[in-house]
């Protein structure tokens, strides 16, 4: 009899300690961030000057700052996962990252498949060529008699399929992906492309970063808002992160990453 009220008291110890371990599981990717003490934080690194590594292999920008910031009101440390831009969205949904900051903009399409949080910058599309460019290019259809390029996965690789290829404007030959923005700029260099669409910040990084190039046409294709990439459904993540965003703004903050890193 002894030994059964000892088992039985074991038995209870362990289904004790198994409730308390299942009482403490994670509810939500905020819950797991705040038990880690650190966020994991994806983005692809070749998008000056939002998110690049400097000359001593740091992570840095604008985006970058921003993240770091709000993950020390989030009272955790920031670890950075770099990789290609065309991943990140799927490294959210299968949670290999917590969030993702690069340049992104909302779409209906991103928007089935992971939450954003709300805008915390808003930015243009710039097509950008060679200084040596002699063509005319008043409206943005205009591109369609060159060889483009764009970065795979952006909104603007988006707008030039959405709008130019599937519309019948112009054959898909026509058009060169790339994984990585500074890829394309050695092609655009090169004559191999002739016009680059990207962001307009980071096309302006480009011409101080390569020379050779001018911006022939700016304006809202389909960029815009700028939102950090959250998991779908997960509210709480979202709040915090959307509260972060708010007192930043009210203190000047993001205006005064703008001018540290926007300003010619």
């Amino acid at each position: 009899m002894k030994k059964t009220w000892i088992f039985l008291s074991v038995l209870i110890v362990v289904a004790g300690l198994l409730a308390g371990c299942a009482e403490q599981a994670p509810t939500s990717t905020l819950d797991k961030i705040k038990q880690a003490g650190k966020v994991v934080v994806g983005t692809s690194a070749d998008y000056p000057p939002y998110e690049y590594v400097d000359e001593v292999g740091n992570f840095t920008g604008f985006d970058i700052e921003l993240m770091a910031e709000i993950a020390k009101r989030m009272g955790v440390d920031l670890e950075w996962v770099d990789m290609p831009f065309d991943s990140l969205i799927a490294a959210v949904q299968e949670g290999k990252i917590d969030m993702s900051i690069s340049c992104f903009n909302y779409s209906e399409e991103r928007d089935q498949q992971v939450d954003f949080s709300d805008p915390y910058y808003t930015s243009e599309d710039a097509f950008l060529v060679s200084e040596s460019f002699t063509g005319t290019i008043t409206e943005p259809a205009d591109i369609v008699q060159y060889k483009i390029g764009v970065q795979s996965g952006t909104v603007q690789d988006d707008w030039v399929t959405t709008e130019l290829i599937e519309t019948g404007l112009m054959p898909e030959s026509k058009l060169s992906r790339y994984e990585r923005v500074d890829q394309a700029a050695l092609d655009l260099q090169a004559g191999r492309i002739d016009v680059l669409v990207a962001d307009s910040v980071p096309a302006q990084a480009l011409i101080q970063q390569f020379g050779g190039f001018k911006i022939v046409y700016e304006a809202q294709l389909y960029t815009g808002p700028l939102n950090i990439v959250i998991p779908e459904g997960d509210q709480a993540l979202r709040d915090e992160v959307n509260k972060i965003i708010k007192q930043l703004q009210d203190e000047g903050f993001i205006d005064q990453l703008a001018l540290k890193y926007f300003s010619e």
